[in-house]
Parts: structure tokens; sequence; C-alpha cells
């Protein structure tokens, strides 16, 4: 079965359920618990956060047309803003006769942070502390043997010295390879637990014990081929560049530019129950790791007019513990994409990102991002506005047919004129 799927976008939620149960082999107790028949109760709640008085369901929409690493995926993507799901879906159509999306994943590396202060000679004991280093390794990956037996743990260390504005100390970076988990706990249960013994070691005091959320071992990378989306539209392939151009020289717009990327990966992220967090903290930083904040995306021309595109940013997402267990939607959205290790997972994410990137520079090449996303999300103002559920298409069609643009303003007239004709 295809991700590509037409007019998918006007079908029924039933019938867009049952499209996807049957390509990923979903079971009825995983539908009902993807449409809310099932709900996620609050008793499930109260056990992964605290102080727990109810819960706040986030929509949930199936981005189409990805074909990743040669295998088509429907991708879950949790989000509460218009348009992100449609244009990322929309972009997959312009790589997948090329092939779709081709990724590569540097390992499941993190690291944590041991800051050892106090030191009256620290380049000393920075020396003793790499002569420590096979000793440092075993205690540490006694403190998971679990993870040990998948082939992960504590695989290296890089002490760095750092020179504070009240003295000079050192960095004490574990580095550990934490497989299909995230590994926030594994790293972070590590270093404290190696604390007292760098303290032996170097005679300093340990302050910070903590993981970095800079990911920069754990990288993923995607690429694809998008065919030319604008023909033979010269003028507009020329913006679409001259965008692209300004993301790469300019903060002000590569923030937004990133943030656009981070529209469809923190979607894909929040199904899955990874943490946002730590991937758009991870991101930013990466994005600034030259000294100046960039674009995480990269596009070339190919010489028979198509785009060559590209992203690069770290993505510490697992497959195993947190709530990408303990939910039950974010476990049933791990089914459904079929992905068995979290290489697989950054990948399909990663690719999420390039598409998301590719759909907004193509909207500010043409019509711009208002028009698409203001028409996406009229529905909603039709809700504001007061229209009862079966008003809300008649809405749409005669703010489209009367204005051609969608205000708040208007559609409240335009509801305020079917209920008058009502009443």
């Amino acid at each position: 079965m295809t991700s590509r799927i037409s007019k998918f976008y006007q079908k029924s939620p039933e019938e867009r359920l049952n499209t996807v149960s049957e390509f990923a082999g979903l079971s009825e107790e995983d539908k009902k618990t993807l449409s809310g028949e099932t709900p996620f109760s609050i008793n499930q709640a109260d056990r992964m956060i605290e102080n727990v008085i109810g819960t706040f369901p986030v929509p949930l929409g199936l981005a189409t047309n990805f074909k990743v690493d040669g295998k088509d995926v429907f991708i879950p993507m949790a989000t509460e803003e218009p348009s992100v799901v449609a244009a990322v879906s929309h972009a997959a159509k312009f790589a997948y006769s090329a092939g779709g999306f081709h990724t590569s994943y540097s390992g499941s590396i993190m690291r944590a942070q041991v800051q050892v202060t106090g030191l009256t000679n620290p380049y000393f004991a920075l020396a003793k502390i790499y002569e420590a280093k096979e000793e440092l390794l075993v205690f540490c990956n006694e403190q998971d043997p679990t993870l040990v037996s998948f082939g992960g743990g504590a695989i290296d260390i890089e002490v760095k010295m750092a020179k504070g504005a009240y003295e000079n100390m050192l960095v004490v970076h574990l580095i550990v390879d934490t497989k299909d988990a995230m590994g926030a706990n594994t790293v972070n249960t590590m270093a404290e637990a190696s604390a007292p013994l760098i303290e032996k070691i170097t005679g300093g005091q340990v302050v910070l014990r903590i993981l970095s959320n800079l990911a920069d071992r754990r990288v993923v990378r995607a690429r694809a081929v998008f065919e030319n989306p604008f023909g033979d539209d010269h003028e507009a392939i020329s913006r679409f560049f001259a965008a692209y151009d300004l993301a790469v020289h300019d903060p002000y717009r590569a923030t937004t530019h990133n943030k656009g990327i981070m529209n469809g990966i923190t979607a894909a992220v929040m199904a899955t129950g990874n943490d946002t967090r730590a991937i758009e903290a991870g991101a930013h930083a990466y994005a600034a790791r030259s000294g100046k904040y960039q674009s995480l995306t990269h596009y070339e021309r190919a010489e028979n007019g198509d785009i060559h595109g590209t992203i690069e940013l770290p993505l510490s997402v697992g497959l195993v513990g947190g709530a990408t267990q303990s939910h039950p939607v974010a476990k049933t959205v791990t089914k459904l994409l079929n992905v068995k290790t979290a290489e697989e997972l950054s990948g399909i994410i990663g690719s999420v990102g390039l598409a998301q990137n590719f759909a907004g520079l193509k909207a500010l090449a043409t019509e711009g991002i208002q028009k698409g996303h203001m028409k996406l999300h009229a529905r909603n103002m039709a809700a504001m506005a007061g229209a009862k559920e079966n008003q809300i298409d008649k809405v749409l069609t005669i703010a489209s047919e009367e204005a051609g643009a969608y205000t708040f303003d208007k559609i409240k007239e335009i509801v305020e004129r079917l209920q008058a004709e009502v009443n």
C-alpha cells in the first residue's frame, strides 16, 4: 500500500483511520485509542505527572505522501496549528517520484556533564581523570546493566577546561550509547553516581551532574530531490532561493525559518511521546554551533531544474521509556509508524522537518504564508464566531465566493447572516 492517497483530506476522520489501520495492521483497540473512543484516562495522566486535574487533548493528524529510505509511511503529527499537516503532505509529493527521502544517522550517543570545581591544579586533575577512564566507564556501566546487555552503555569520556568568571573548572563528559532509548534518565543516573568517584580522583567538588541536550553525536541527516514546483516560472524559483539565502545569512530570518522546520518536527516528536523541549533546545543550539545562528536546511539547484534539499540536526528520540510506552496514544503511534529502532524514527522525523521547510519556502516564493494558512484556519474562526457544526462548511463556501480571503470579521458577518436567516 502506498502513502499517496488522492484527496485524503476530503475523507472523514473515520475513513482516514480505517485506511491507515489497514496499512499498519492496527487492531480494533488501537483504532479506539487513536480515535479517543478509549480515552486517555485521568488515572493514566496522574501516573505521568504531578498535581493532575485533567487532560488537554491535541489534534492528531496524519501526513501522507512520504517515502523514507524506500518505505512508504504515514506520519502522525500532534499539533494545534492549522496548515502544518497539509503543508508537509503537499511538499512530500514533490519528492515522492524521485525516491522520497533518504537519511543517515550518526548514532545514539548522548553525553552527561559532571562539573568539577575547587581545583588548585585543574590541568593536573584533568590528566588524572583520563588515567582513570576505564575505571570510570566500568563504574558507570554498573548503573545500567540492562542497557549494557543490549550493546549500549558508557563508551568514552571527554574532559574539558571551562574558564569561569571566578575559577577554572573541569567538565567531565560521560559519552553514553543509549541505543533505542532517548537516554536522559540513564545518563543522569550515571552522572550522579560517578560524582563521588570523580571527586576522589580530582580532589575537587562536583556541582552539576546532568545530561546535555546538545546531542551533537546523535545527528540525523535527510536529503530529497524535490520536483520543481514552479514550472517555467523562473522568477518564483529565484524567490525560493532568495528566501533560503536570507535564512543562511540573517539570524532574524533563520529563527523563523527554523521555527517552521520545528512545526513539523515537534508535531511528530509529540505524537510519539518524546521530549519536544529537548529536541527544540538541541536543534536551535546546533543551528548556532558556528557562532552564528543559521538555517538547519540547505538547498541547491539541480541541472534539470529540480531542487536538492538537505537537513541536519540532532534528534534525541527513543522508543523505550518515558511517555513513548506509558502513553497509550504514543505507543499506538509507534505501532502505526512500524519503526523498530530509534534510527528509523529519527530518519522519519528529520524528513518531516525537511518537507515542512520546503513547503514554507515554496509558499513564501509564491502566494505567501497567510493565504493557505488562513483558509485552513477558517474552520476555527467559524467556530469562534458561533457557527454550528452543520453551518461551518457553508460559511467557508460563502467566504470564498464573496471575499476570496478569510478574515474573522468577514466570517463573523457571514455567521450572523446565516443565523438571522434561521431565526
